[in-house]
């Protein structure tokens, strides 16, 4: 098991509905044009690793079904996701709900926690 964070455009990553799906060509575009990205197809047609800095090794990033995630990110790996979003117009979720804001933060239940700061874990 693990803990994932999905790059969606739906109010809840695992409920992708019609016209919130962010598609594959999508994602293969924004591969292209990210240079921290690349493509590695011994892992499947979808499956980026990315160059930047992580506390666990080498960081991926993965679409299926119309959102993209990884698996127990780290806060620089949160942050990329984030950047990714935003190119995207997608947010970022965690499988518990809680969506991860650009400025560190974390909103869950609509409500944004002050005192939860992603970036300091």
């Amino acid at each position: 098991m693990g803990y994932d964070v999905h790059i969606t455009r739906a109010t809840d990553w695992s409920d992708i509905g019609p016209g919130q799906d962010i598609t594959a060509e999508e994602w293969l575009d924004y591969v292209g044009e990210d240079a921290a990205l690349e493509i590695s197809p011994g892992d499947g047609a979808y499956f980026a690793v990315w160059s930047g800095q992580s506390r666990h090794g080498q960081a991926w990033f993965d679409w299926s079904d119309g959102y993209i995630y990884t698996k127990n990110p780290d806060p620089p790996v949160i942050q990329k996701a984030v950047e990714i979003a935003y190119a995207l117009r997608a947010r970022v979720q965690g499988d518990d709900g809680e969506v991860y804001l650009p400025d560190g933060q974390l909103e869950r239940d609509g409500e944004i926690e002050e005192d939860q700061d992603w970036r300091t874990w």
